[in-house]
């Protein structure tokens, strides 16, 4: 590869691939949710995972509070891989720095992404109804990221995995508990909204506002399980994620 970077992780090299898939974790993440992904996809999709500061192979990395901070430094970083079309994928957390990466793409005239995937998450322009939990004292933290259920009751109940644990669950919440949306014209690639049925954070109705954010075609597409269907109904998720993507470069060529 000619390019290397601390912020992307290759999962699948294809040098005859025909589209870039970018994924961008959810608060807490990193890379390796993403690794089960290459076997699911074809050969015409290489496939990148999104690597924050602080997490895995950038653990002695401070991890970023700040979402203009993340989205600059992701921006620079992600620059030199967008000599071909691609398409990004966000889960909640991810969703929203893949979005606004995404406008700042467009905003500076370079290549921007054929296609928005956008995964367990209100649409940015809608109330902010949540309160903030990033600076709640230790105890009420730890309640409210239980109660989330994204992280293992274990990996709390352990000192040395939540002295890792908690100060980056309160650097990605502080990302996304602090970021305020700034009105902008809609993007003009495909938006594709993803979302679980049984969700209780994030309902149809805040998923299909996403349309708002494109002037070009909009989807909604929903999936058994909850917050974190992206793992429960993997297979179907990779199945729509590939179809739309194949729809996108089909309509991409005839353009």
């Amino acid at each position: 590869m000619k390019y290397r970077t601390d912020w992307l992780t290759v999962l699948k090299p294809q040098r005859e691939a025909t589209l870039r898939l970018f994924c961008f974790p959810y608060a807490g993440g990193g890379s390796t949710i993403f690794r089960q992904w290459a076997p699911y996809l074809p050969e015409t999709i290489e496939l990148y995972a999104v690597q924050f500061p602080g997490r895995e192979s950038r653990m002695r990395e401070p991890a970023l509070t700040d979402l203009c901070t993340l989205v600059e430094e992701l921006a620079r970083a992600i620059m030199p891989f967008l000599d071909r079309p691609y398409a990004f994928f966000g889960h909640s957390m991810g969703a929203l720095v893949a979005f606004e990466l995404a406008r700042r793409l467009s905003d500076e005239r370079g290549p921007a992404p054929i296609h928005l995937l956008l995964s367990g998450r209100s649409a940015p322009q809608l109330p902010i109804t949540d309160r903030a939990i990033y600076n709640l004292p230790e105890p009420e933290f730890i309640e409210e990221v239980r109660h989330l259920n994204g992280t293992p009751g274990e990996v709390l109940a352990h000192p040395d995995l939540k002295h890792i644990v908690l100060p980056l669950l309160r650097a990605d919440f502080a990302v996304c508990q602090t970021y305020r949306y700034e009105p902008a014209p809609p993007l003009q690639c495909r938006i594709t909204a993803l979302g679980g049925l049984q969700d209780e954070w994030t309902t149809r109705e805040s998923l299909d506002a996403w349309r708002e954010q494109t002037s070009s075609t909009f989807n909604l597409r929903m999936f058994p399980g909850n917050h974190f269907f992206i793992e429960q109904s993997l297979t179907q998720l990779l199945r729509i994620i590939e179809h739309e993507l194949t729809n996108t470069r089909h309509y991409a060529m005839r353009s």
